[in-house]
């Protein structure tokens, strides 16, 4: 592996966790949604990564495969008076754990952080180089 794959796979990288971090976002802000865009409860979000194959290496950096609504049933909340709510007074609400979503955002944000380093440091490595070449 070159130096150069090193800012190939540290900048793909940083652009899947940059989408993650998004998703993450968005469940967040829809976390005690009790409609959405189609009608019904946000469901949250969840971003599946998968690896780039480049130049014969299976693992030459990562992509967002997809986007896929979380399985996780939707919660149900005794709101009489809500404008959402049926007959017997309950509501369908998101299916957002914002626990989760933290220790996810943390999660994604240290990555991107250690990719960002990754490629710093793999600069400096090359600016050595480049020094050395010259002396």
């Amino acid at each position: 592996m070159s130096l150069i794959d090193a800012f190939r796979i540290g900048a793909s990288a940083t652009v899947a966790q940059s989408q993650r971090l998004n998703a993450i976002a968005s469940n967040i802000a829809n976390a005690e949604s009790t409609t959405s865009a189609s009608g019904e409860a946000y469901r949250a979000h969840q971003v599946v990564f998968r690896p780039t194959p480049g130049y014969g290496v299976a693992g030459a950096g990562v992509e967002v495969a997809g986007v896929v609504e979380s399985s996780v049933a939707l919660r149900r909340m005794y709101r009489p008076g809500h404008p959402n709510a049926d007959a017997a007074g309950y509501v369908q609400a998101s299916n957002v754990d914002p626990v989760e979503e933290m220790v996810n955002m943390v999660a994604a944000s240290r990555s991107y952080q250690m990719n960002i380093d990754l490629m710093n440091n793999s600069r400096q490595l090359l600016q050595r180089v480049i020094d050395m070449v010259r002396t």
